[in-house]
């Protein structure tokens, strides 16, 4: 898979570009399809949480088709999280405030969150599995959440367009995916993850939907699991949480 393998279509406004994403599979599309947005009007975040989606912030969705088998399909956030890493890193001036990747696939500048990532995916009626990643990136404007300390990267120096932001990450999603390799190649990308990961030895809280988990952060292992020393206990591999540092 390379960077001539993917197309892309832009948008003024959608509702959400995930949704334009599923709409363009169940009519036969055939993935490595971009859509982004100057606006959306209905995007929404991790467990249905909104996403704030102004105009000057980057919205994009990609479209895959049957990308992996399915016990390799949950390293893909990840994969996408170092590739949108790679990409905001390519903007922001250097010396500034830590740019990282907070476990499984939000990316940080100075601790607060300037990205999300949500993958979704549905059976199509041909048997085919479509898979979406919705990408939103804090540019010109952040959402007033109250679940996480919030950025964007013109508080940081970056003076970017989002047409800017998405032809990095257009090229940096490309290379990853190709080094990814259907799941294949997962322990080379959760090397560079774990590069740039956030908190890696320090304490930290997993939030489950009913209960909650404190320990030491000890790293990823290379399927790009959690791994949790918990308090007074053993050593957790984590496939989903939420988590929290301190």
């Amino acid at each position: 898979m390379s960077i001539d393998d993917f197309r892309h279509e832009a948008m003024a406004e959608t509702p959400s570009t995930n949704i334009e994403c599923f709409a363009r599979a169940r009519a036969g599309d055939s993935g490595n399809l971009w859509v982004t947005a100057s606006r959306q009007t209905g995007g929404k975040g991790r467990r249905g949480r909104p996403w704030v989606s102004e105009p000057g912030n980057l919205y994009a969705s990609l479209l895959l088709i049957d990308p992996a088998p399915m016990e390799h399909v949950g390293s893909l956030p990840l994969a996408f999280a170092l590739a949108v890493y790679r990409a905001v890193r390519s903007v922001l001036p250097t010396g500034g405030a830590p740019l990282e990747i907070k476990w499984p696939n939000d990316i940080l500048i100075g601790r607060n969150k300037t990205c999300g990532i949500l993958m979704e995916a549905e059976i199509l009626p041909d048997g085919r599995r479509a898979v979406v990643i919705g990408i939103g990136i804090n540019i010109a404007h952040k959402p007033d959440n109250p679940h996480y300390p919030v950025t964007m990267l013109s508080e940081h120096g970056a003076a970017c367009s989002p047409d800017e932001l998405f032809a990095h990450l257009f090229r940096e999603t490309a290379e990853v995916l190709q080094a990814w390799d259907q799941g294949k190649g997962v322990a080379e990308v959760m090397t560079g993850w774990r590069a740039a990961a956030c908190g890696i030895g320090e304490r930290i809280t997993v939030n489950f939907p009913d209960r909650s988990v404190g320990g030491r952060f000890v790293g990823i292992d290379d399927h790009g699991y959690l791994l949790l020393d918990e308090d007074d206990g053993p050593r957790r591999a984590i496939a989903a949480g939420d988590v929290f540092f301190g």
